[in-house]
């Protein structure tokens, strides 16, 4: 056997379509490109998202605002509720995160900031992982104590 001999697979034999031969050959007159238009000229290079000059869809859409990747989200807890929990003797004056997941306050995998909405008149010393100024000043105002979470 010679390489002259050798033949190529029959499904490797397949003819290219020969455009604009005449209307015989199925792709004649146009050459399946449609009637007119910017695609059915020689030369045609046209991006993908390009309108025709058309105001693009990425332009029309209105954009709003900025969203931070890397902001820090915490589970709000106001000095309210933690009053009202103290109050009907959920929790006692030692409140750690594990009390706040155990009651339902809180997500066990959130990070808990304390804010100052309302008042408390209840020695307290509490766990959490932010707090904001006045509700550190409202407990400390009572008598207790807040201690920040790493």
């Amino acid at each position: 056997m010679k390489l002259h001999n050798l033949k190529a697979p029959a499904e490797n034999r397949k003819n290219r379509k020969r455009v604009g031969r005449g209307q015989g050959s199925g792709t004649g007159e146009q050459s399946g490109r449609g009637h007119n238009g910017q695609k059915s000229r020689s030369g045609s290079k046209v991006k993908a998202w390009f309108e025709g000059g058309q105001m693009p869809l990425q332009r029309r859409i209105p954009k709003f605002g900025f969203k931070n990747r890397f902001r820090t989200e915490y589970q709000a807890l106001n000095v309210q509720k933690l009053s009202e929990f103290i109050e009907a003797g959920r929790l006692s004056d030692k409140i750690t995160f594990a009390n706040l997941v155990e009651e339902g306050l809180v997500d066990d995998k959130a990070l808990v900031k304390l804010l100052g909405n309302g008042e408390i008149d209840k020695k307290v010393e509490i766990e959490v992982h932010a707090c904001s100024n006045s509700a550190k000043e409202k407990i400390e105002k009572a008598g207790g104590s807040v201690t920040i979470i790493a």
